[in-house]
């Protein structure tokens, strides 16, 4: 076997799809986002603009973030030193907990690396807890959630993303007595549509069933205090188990869920991704803290993030881009072709200094293609306009149709 030949072949492979994903050096200088440097690849540096970060708010700048880690990091050093059961498990971490289960208004809070393993651990745990569980999971969900329920060797059903009909049929078609879980996302993060959560959870109500949410892409964003579109909905008590990010609005990095505090011990007793893998340092914690506290006061800035969102759709619109709009803080451009896209992208880097990647199959399906752009509260006129024009230039050049999606 020719094992070099076979990775080549599965990387050519990408190359002439136009899916293969390169990797831009970029240095992100403080209080200057989303302005970032462009290390290009003959080695010089050009000043950019960060379009299609996650930092949503701008939160990996807040001086308050930056002096409660610089605090953190004199206090105990680097790292947290092992697993949360094995010295791992500091009063920056419990801080941490606190917060988020205030913010939730739930009993309890358990943090993770990361949401993608929060989702993954929480959802391949379940079944352990609840045996003879059956998981419905919406079709579009994260790719993390997808991983957890594969892996946690139950049922599951998939029912049609966003269709309640279709999972009421699939509910009504089980055993009424087995314990049942579904598993959807308030924002799904490549089109921008909003999950139905309440209907969601009058079905789990009529069928004696848990809900699990992903509200990744809208804590610190939506609600009054940041706790999500849940919040925003006055539905998080409808919620038996939230999954949220720091990673995003927050600025830092880390996941969690929020729930019963006997159902975080039982997670915290029986998960793999959280009993093996080493804590967040404690830095991490203290500025994620730090941020989620700050959020919980400032809604203005939630305000100016959607106000500088339905701004940039508006432009959009007058130029007549076809972009999706389900009123939500995230900005899909169709381009509908992998090469044009990527093309896109690079031209817009080499030739206007604005930086978004190309969101190409698997992470959409084939012939929906697309630039995401994520504004924030400090891309102001003078990024927007930039913005426009660069793309009312391009797509001119690169002959593309101009026609609004529906939403």
């Amino acid at each position: 076997m020719d094992y070099s030949a076979k990775l080549d072949a599965a990387i050519q492979r990408l190359h002439d799809e136009g899916r293969y994903r390169t990797f831009i050096d970029i240095e992100r200088r403080q209080g200057q986002f989303p302005r970032a440097v462009w290390t290009c690849p003959d080695g010089s540096e050009k000043e950019i603009t960060v379009w299609c970060g996650n930092d949503y708010l701008g939160m990996g700048q807040n001086p308050e973030v930056l002096a409660a880690m610089h605090e953190a990091l004199d206090a105990t050093g680097a790292g947290s030193g092992g697993t949360r059961n094995i010295s791992g498990t500091t009063v920056y971490h419990k801080r941490l907990e606190a917060e988020l289960a205030d913010l939730h208004g739930k009993e309890a809070a358990l943090l993770f690396t990361s949401a993608y393993i929060a989702n993954d651990a929480t959802l391949s745990t379940l079944p352990k807890l609840f045996p003879g569980l059956i998981i419905y999971s919406d079709a579009l969900n994260h790719a993390s959630m997808i991983e957890g329920v594969r892996r946690n060797g139950g049922a599951k059903r998939i029912f049609r993303h966003n269709d309640v009909a279709h999972l009421r049929e699939l509910l009504e078609a089980d055993d009424p007595e087995a314990p049942k879980l579904i598993a959807f996302e308030s924002i799904y993060s490549m089109d921008g549509d909003f999950g139905p959560i309440e209907e969601i959870c009058d079905l789990a109500d009529e069928f004696g069933a848990l809900t699990y949410i992903d509200e990744v892409h809208a804590v610190g964003m939506y609600g009054p205090r940041g706790a999500g579109v849940c919040e925003r909905d006055n539905l998080m008590h409808r919620i038996d188990i939230i999954n949220g990010t720091l990673a995003k609005a927050y600025g830092v990095m880390g996941g969690y869920i929020a729930a019963s505090a006997r159902m975080c011990d039982a997670i915290r007793s029986y998960a793999p991704g959280f009993i093996f893998t080493t804590s967040l340092p404690p830095v991490v914690a203290a500025g994620a803290a730090a941020s989620v506290a700050y959020l919980k006061r400032t809604p203005e800035l939630r305000e100016q993030h959607q106000m500088q969102a339905k701004i940039l759709k508006m432009r959009l619109k007058g130029l007549g881009l076809p972009f999706i709009d389900h009123g939500s803080h995230i900005v899909p451009v169709i381009v509908g072709d992998p090469v044009h896209t990527k093309k896109l992208s690079d031209m817009l880097l080499d030739q206007f200094g604005i930086y978004v990647q190309p969101i190409n199959f698997p992470t959409v399906p084939r012939g929906t293609e697309r630039l995401r752009f994520t504004p924030s509260p400090v891309h102001g006129p003078k990024e927007i306009d930039g913005l426009v024009r660069a793309m009312d230039e391009l797509w001119s050049h690169c002959a593309l149709n101009r026609a609004e999606l529906s939403a």
